[in-house]
């Protein structure tokens, strides 16, 4: 019988070229191994 996965990980992340405290959500999907990342398109942090 074949060993299926599946795993969600929500992460914040700063753009290198930011200074401020402001971070997006993404998500990365991983199936069998393999992963991708997507933005949620939401942030976490002051916006001002």
């Amino acid at each position: 019988m074949l060993e299926k996965s599946f795993g969600l990980f929500f992460f914040l992340k700063q753009p290198k070229n930011q200074k401020s405290d402001v971070r997006y959500v993404y998500l990365r999907i991983t199936v069998d191994g393999t992963s991708k990342e997507l933005s949620t398109k939401r942030v976490w942090g002051d916006l001002i």
